[in-house]
């Protein structure tokens, strides 16, 4: 639904969804929006400030309390930081100021129905993960997959500590894990589940604008400070500030850091005054702290301030019972994305993955069936097709073979690169991509074996 009270606008954000197979209904002011949401089902709202009856913020509110599964994406002529921050604490998915390009726009929908779709996915697995509490399903957008002992002991640790408000928390685990979702899932569980989420990577911030990316600045205090900003801090005030890869903060910041966490104040670069913030911090890190500290890397003050409570997230290796489970899901949700009428998955799949230790964790096993899903052509997902990805690399030991598998491999591997380039179209980068090798590696192979170019 479009909710904006300029027909131009409404015409052309409506003709260009259209032309994506959305189906569009549109609306001029909030009473007409609200008598089509009671008669419709509507995933999405596309939704202006300014409206006369009321204002956006109003209207935002009011669908986010009575159809709270629809995901609101604003949009205003007027795009002062103030707006901006209320909108996204009061739920917005994305925030466009006019005008804008529809391109974007098209960008955050397809961000927002993925949420769509695995909220609803959510919904039909319910049941059979119930040790999940339902409230922390329907807020985290995506799933803590699987029925073992460290699962259900995380979920445990998650749900005591999201009560303990304000208690800090560190996660560790390594890359791919799902560090992000435990913090989101805290959130969700606590009291601040109605306030902001804020997630700031500390490895992707220069050291120079860290003061600036996380306290503001005022207009003028730096060359470059062309306005004022607002740091991540009073973003996250009353919620939640999910600080990842903490062991990647520059020494000299960490002190300010401390500070803040000890009197709950912060100053923006260029500016006298200090404002009183409540943000409860939530850190995550795959490097091991103590030795970052034995290397005075880290400080030793920050750790045990982060401390407070420790969740470490095992890596897949060591709870490979979740793998099937895993599995199923990710396949669901690609075939949904890729348009693949996949109706079941061979029980070969989970049973050899076992023999894998993914070092790249859950990520890396979402990677693998999206791949095997792209090169699948039946309505069954085979190990055929995750055996091409695996045949053209070198580098994975944990997968074993029997004898019979074993004796011809290369002949193997050669047909798995013409099957692969086949799949693309002879399109060398694709074929790589299929086989999880780079785009030399494939080059060397296919003169090793005589493959035409």
């Amino acid at each position: 639904m479009i909710l904006d009270d300029e027909e131009r606008v409404r015409e052309e954000i409506e003709e260009f969804l259209i032309e994506k197979s959305f189906t569009v209904l549109k609306a001029e002011v909030p009473s007409q929006a609200f008598k089509l949401l009671a008669n419709h089902e509507v995933d999405i709202l596309i939704l202006d400030i300014k409206l006369p009856e009321m204002d956006g913020l109003q209207v935002l509110s009011k669908v986010k309390t009575e159809h709270p599964g629809i995901e609101v994406i604003m949009i205003s002529g007027h795009g002062d930081i103030n707006s901006v921050i209320d909108t996204m604490r009061l739920g917005a998915t994305d925030f466009f100021q006019k005008p804008f390009r529809l391109v974007d726009i098209n960008t955050a929908i397809e961000r927002t129905k993925r949420f769509v779709t695995l909220n609803t996915k959510l919904r039909k697995v319910e049941q059979q993960y119930s040790f999940l509490s339902k409230e922390l399903q329907d807020n985290i957008g995506h799933q803590l997959i699987g029925k073992s002992k460290a699962l259900k002991s995380i979920v445990n640790l998650m749900t005591k500590v999201a009560e303990a408000d304000p208690t800090t928390v560190l996660i560790t685990g390594e890359s791919g894990t799902g560090k992000e979702l435990v913090a989101r899932g805290i959130h969700f569980l606590s009291r601040r589940k109605n306030e902001f989420f804020y997630t700031v990577n500390c490895s992707a911030i220069p050291e120079s604008l860290f003061e600036s990316e996380f306290f503001g600045h005022k207009k003028g205090s730096f060359t470059g400070a062309d306005q004022d900003k607002v740091g991540c801090f009073e973003i996250a005030d009353h919620g939640t500030l999910f600080l990842d890869e903490i062991g990647d903060m520059p020494l000299n910041q960490q002190a300010k850091l401390l500070r803040i966490l000890d009197e709950k104040k912060v100053k923006k670069v260029g500016s006298h005054k200090e404002q009183s913030v409540d943000v409860r911090v939530i850190t995550a890190s795959n490097q091991d702290l103590e030795k970052l500290i034995e290397k005075n890397k880290f400080r030793l003050d920050l750790y045990h301030r982060l401390t407070s409570f420790i969740i470490h997230i095992p890596p897949l290796r060591e709870r490979k019972n979740d793998i099937p489970l895993l599995i199923e899901h990710f396949s669901g949700h690609f075939a949904e994305k890729l348009g693949k009428h996949i109706k079941e998955v061979d029980p070969e799949i989970s049973i050899k993955l076992r023999n894998y230790n993914f070092p790249g964790n859950i990520r890396e096993l979402k990677n693998l069936v999206e791949r095997a899903m792209i090169l699948s052509d039946n309505d069954r997902l085979d190990w055929n097709d995750l055996e091409m990805i695996f045949s053209g690399r070198s580098d994975i030991g944990g997968l074993q073979r029997t004898p019979d598998e074993s004796l011809d491999l290369e002949s193997i591997e050669k047909q798995t690169i013409i099957k692969a380039l086949g799949k693309a179209n002879h399109n060398k980068s694709m074929a790589a991509y299929f086989l999880n090798i780079t785009w030399q590696s494939l080059n060397r192979r296919m003169r090793k074996y005589g493959i035409e170019r």
